[in-house]
């Protein structure tokens, strides 16, 4: 009847009484609850203290016994009728009840015998994230690690999504068409040529504390969401920049020859998170449906 989604309550029996029931009342408070699987009103008296016994945190352990089972128990404890609850406590019984009673009362009964609920013990920390990679402080590593390992082809590939990232878009086109056949068609290096697309847009671009400024003095500037978005894509920041398209989509659909759903569908091809991809295609097909 008991597991472990129960940690507080157990089944006792005779053979392990004085161990689980008796020795462990004089740390813990211990309720015992004589039921039968015939019985009505255990049916019902039942969850409500097992429930107690999760609410109240290890503040009191609920022992179960089967008077059917356990019927060395029951006469022990004279049980004239089930279900009937007894409470252990300091090794002595102390009080008890025959019948089915309302929670509210149950708690009324636990509180008499200075029983209150204790403090839910705390959840694991979760481990902390690791703190995000400095793009510039990755291309440092890996011009250090090319240099050690000058035939490492992959790390190359590396260096060139590192470069996309800090603006090296030239160095990152030179190294891409110097990687060899079999990594010219993997999926990295496709989306690293799809980045490179984005990257040549932002040649003599503002930078993008201007356009972001430009855009809070006027939020209809287009022209600078567009390349605030750009910038923010081949920065790595993929939910930012999808949003800067969107809410240029949003404003007008037919601005620069539908320059807003043209950057979707490009950025699409790059992102890499398909969760976003999927929930920024919906939002574009809702708009274009409009």
């Amino acid at each position: 009847m008991t597991d472990a989604a129960l940690p507080h309550v157990f089944d006792a029996t005779a053979a392990r009484f004085e161990e689980e029931v008796i020795r462990r009342s004089m740390e813990t408070p211990v309720l015992v609850d004589f039921w039968a699987t015939w019985c009505g009103p255990c049916k019902s008296l039942g969850p409500i203290l097992e429930k107690l016994a999760a609410d109240y945190h290890g503040a009191f352990v609920l022992a179960k016994v089967d008077v059917d089972k356990e019927q060395e128990l029951a006469a022990a404890f004279q049980i004239r009728s089930v279900p009937t609850v007894m409470l252990v406590k300091g090794g002595q019984l102390v009080d008890g009840f025959p019948g089915a009673l309302p929670e509210g009362q149950l708690r009324e009964f636990l509180k008499h015998h200075g029983i209150e609920p204790a403090a839910a013990p705390e959840e694991t920390a979760a481990p902390e994230a690791a703190p995000p990679v400095d793009p510039h402080a990755e291309v440092m590593r890996l011009r250090k690690a090319i240099e050690a390992a000058p035939d490492q082809d992959e790390l190359k590939l590396d260096l060139a999504l590192a470069l996309l990232q800090t603006g090296g878009a030239v160095e990152a086109e030179r190294l891409l068409d110097a990687l060899p056949a079999n990594l010219a068609t993997d999926d990295r290096t496709v989306k690293a040529r799809a980045r490179l697309g984005f990257a040549a847009l932002l040649q003599d671009a503002p930078p993008a504390e201007t356009l972001a400024a430009a855009i809070a003095a006027d939020p209809g500037d287009l022209r600078a969401r567009h390349l605030l978005g750009v910038r923010q894509l081949v920065a790595g920041d993929a939910e930012a920049g999808l949003a800067q398209f969107i809410e240029m989509l949003r404003r007008d659909r037919a601005y620069g020859d539908g320059l807003a759903r043209k950057s979707l569908i490009d950025a699409f091809r790059v992102v890499e998170d398909e969760d976003l991809v999927g929930r920024v295609r919906r939002q574009m097909s809702a708009l274009l449906l409009v």
